[in-house]
């Protein structure tokens, strides 16, 4: 493996980063998670101008690359006039220490990037407080580290010679954050009361949830667009309607805020269709916790789609990462269909529309291509087996009716003087609600 690789970032004006990496194990896995950490600072406004990586059989417990490699990457550091180091392994409270000494820069570690990110993309209060908690987590044992990196960045010239506003400071530090938590993890758990309320106001409704996962910049919120767009009744719906869309961006994390659309697919069964926050490789604990809450979303989900970027070489990891991380989360026995998008730019961009193993699709958001066939498999998923039943509905009944235009598939619809009648495909659930108006049973 190379020591040292260039990497040069089209953006202009951004803080400059050395990127850092000890590889202990495989070393393909390590080289996608250094080209990770790369996506990751361009993300932050950040120019990776230059990586050196290092194989040793375990880190170094002082400072995670060893004293030999911490004097090349000052060298280094010095030589391109970067403004941080960024590891990417996760560092200790003491490492931190010691590299800020041994470097005289600020140092961060792939977590406090991945926070750092959050904190820019963070628009709702909800993700705001989210965030905040989870970096405030971050900072509490790491402050004797980060004060280091605060003096550097406030002395100027003559930095080497700040050494920091003391003990003292820090234990002030200390027990502000430590409030400050206090306040925000009473802020988190009404947000976690408040949104079981909405999942029960939802579940009233009788629509069932429908949830995207997958990891960053996979295209979930592309493909969520996509299926609003191709509802029943919503081309036609004018232009300045569109803040129903969710913001689109193609960097990872994007988006922060977990969204809950309805979606009304023509001549098939309604339903609700949420989104969460991407996942990643090494996704940080403090993070997980903190946007709990938001993740438990999936939780409650009765089939989970699995957006799935085909056209990344690594989709193969990708797809176990999120695995691993549902079945965390206790999520691991949803029924789930895996959409594998981005088909277009694929190296079989003709599989759009193509359904393997039963539940593994091919689609493109972005055109469009596959995603009546993904409606299909989404209505079978949640439907299962259908019967069709004459029923007639009794005016004074017509929220029932209402009911199964919803969830079921209506083939025929007749005013008479007794009632509605309706020619309808149900599943055994809506038939069995539904019971009483088959036509066949009041004769």
């Amino acid at each position: 493996m190379a020591d040292t690789i260039e990497l040069r970032a089209e953006a202009e004006e951004m803080s400059r980063a050395l990127l850092v990496g000890v590889c202990t194990g495989r070393e393909h896995a390590f080289e996608v998670s250094m080209r990770e950490l790369g996506e990751l600072a361009l993300s932050c406004g950040i120019d990776p101008v230059r990586q050196m990586t290092q194989n040793l059989p375990w880190e170094d417990r002082a400072t995670c690359v060893g004293p030999g490699k911490v004097a090349e990457i000052r060298e280094m550091a010095d030589a391109e006039e970067t403004d941080l180091v960024i590891f990417n392994n996760t560092l200790s409270p003491s490492q931190i220490v010691n590299l800020s000494k041994a470097l005289d820069t600020e140092v961060i570690d792939r977590t406090g990037l991945i926070l750092r990110i959050f904190a820019d993309h963070a628009r709702s209060r909800e993700a705001r407080i989210q965030v905040e908690y989870a970096r405030l987590k971050y900072m509490l044992p790491r402050l004797a580290g980060l004060r280091q990196n605060l003096s550097r960045q406030g002395g100027g010239t003559g930095a080497r010679s700040n050494r920091g506003a003391g003990e003292m400071q820090i234990e002030l530090d200390r027990r502000h954050i430590e409030r400050k938590m206090s306040v925000l993890r009473r802020e988190l758990e009404q947000i976690a009361r408040n949104r079981e309320v909405q999942r029960r106001q939802r579940s009233r409704n009788s629509l069932p949830l429908v949830s995207l996962v997958g990891y960053t910049n996979a295209g979930k919120s592309t493909l969520m667009n996509r299926l609003i767009d191709s509802s029943a009744g919503w081309q036609n719906v004018p232009d300045e309607e569109n803040h129903r869309h969710v913001y689109v961006e193609d960097m990872v994390f994007a988006t922060l805020d977990t969204t809950v659309r309805r979606i009304s697919p023509e001549g098939r069964r309604e339903f609700l269709l949420s989104d969460t926050v991407g996942l990643i490789n090494d996704l940080p604990t403090a993070l997980v916790e903190a946007f709990h809450s938001t993740l438990e979303e999936v939780l409650k989900a009765d089939l989970i789609l699995e957006v799935v970027d085909a056209s990344d070489p690594e989709h193969a990891m990708h797809m176990e990462v999120t695995k691993q991380t549902l079945a965390e989360l206790g999520a691991g026995d949803i029924p789930l269909i895996e959409v594998m998008n981005k088909s277009d730019l694929s190296d079989d961009p003709d599989r759009a529309g193509r359904v393997t193993g039963g539940n593994r699709i091919y689609i493109s958001a972005a055109d469009g291509s596959g995603v009546d066939e993904l409606f299909s498999l989404i209505d079978e998923k949640l439907c299962g087996e259908r019967i069709c039943m004459e029923l007639l509905i009794p005016y004074a009944r017509m929220a029932d009716a209402d009911l199964i235009r919803r969830q079921g598939m209506i083939e025929k619809e007749e005013y008479t003087e007794e009632g509605l009648r309706l020619k309808a495909y149900l599943d055994m659930d809506l038939l069995r609600r539904c019971r009483e108006y088959v036509a066949d049973d009041r004769r």
